[in-house]
C-alpha cells in the first residue's frame, strides 16, 4: 500500500450531501398510516463555527479486479473520468454521482472529500484549506489518524475515522486559498 493515498481527480457528490443537509422533516410508516415526524434542527458544530467546506465528494471503494469493476459500473451509467487503469486506479462519474475504484491500494472503503474543488474540479475563489479544517477538527476534539504539516502551503492530506470505523480522506490538490 502506497504512503500517500492516490489522488483522486473525482468530481463531486454534492447533490447527495445537500439532499442530507436540506432535509429538515421526515415521516414514519404505521399500520394505521404516515405519520409525519417533527422537523428537526440542522445541525451546527458544537464551538459556533461556520461550516467547514470540504469541498468535493466522492467515495473510494476497493476492488478486487479493477477491469472487472469498470465493466460493471460501466453497465450502470458509469464512465471514466480520471485515473489511471495501468496504475490500477479509475475515476468514474454517473451524473453527479462519483466513485474511484481502487485496486490494491487501500485496505477499506472510504469517503473522500477534496477541499479547493467543486464538482467539476473547479477551485472556488475561497475554500477552506486542508490545515484550517485540521485545527477545527483538533478543536473539536476529533482524533486524526494521518496529519498535514502545519509548516506547509498547498497539497496535503488529513485522514480520519468515523465512530463506525469508516475511513475519511480529506485531500486538498490545489494551492491554499488566498487569505479571506
Amino acid at each position: 500500500m502506497s504512503t500517500r493515498p492516490l489522488v483522486l481527480t473525482a468530481l463531486a457528490l454534492t447533490s447527495l450531501l445537500s439532499a442530507c443537509a436540506s432535509s429538515t422533516s421526515n415521516s414514519a410508516s404505521t399500520a394505521s398510516g404516515t405519520v409525519a415526524a417533527s422537523a428537526q434542527p440542522s445541525p451546527t458544530p458544537t464551538s459556533g463555527a461556520r461550516t467547514m467546506q470540504l469541498g468535493n465528494f466522492s467515495v473510494s471503494l476497493v476492488v478486487k479486479d479493477l477491469a472487472a469493476s469498470r465493466a460493471f459500473y460501466e453497465k450502470l451509467g458509469f464512465s471514466v473520468r480520471g485515473g489511471n487503469q495501468a496504475q490500477n486506479w479509475l475515476v468514474m462519474q454517473n451524473d453527479s454521482a462519483v466513485i474511484g475504484l481502487f485496486q490494491g491500494m487501500f485496505e477499506r472503503n472510504m469517503l473522500t472529500f477534496n477541499p479547493g474543488w467543486d464538482r467539476d474540479k473547479n477551485t472556488p475563489a475561497s475554500f477552506d484549506d486542508v490545515r484550517e479544517i485540521q485545527r477545527r477538527l483538533k478543536a473539536e476534539g476529533i482524533p486524526l489518524t494521518v496529519q498535514a504539516d502545519e509548516a506547509t502551503t498547498g497539497p496535503a492530506y488529513i485522514m480520519l475515522t468515523d465512530p463506525d470505523g469508516n475511513p475519511i480522506l480529506i485531500d486538498q490538490h490545489v494551492p491554499a486559498p488566498k487569505a479571506k
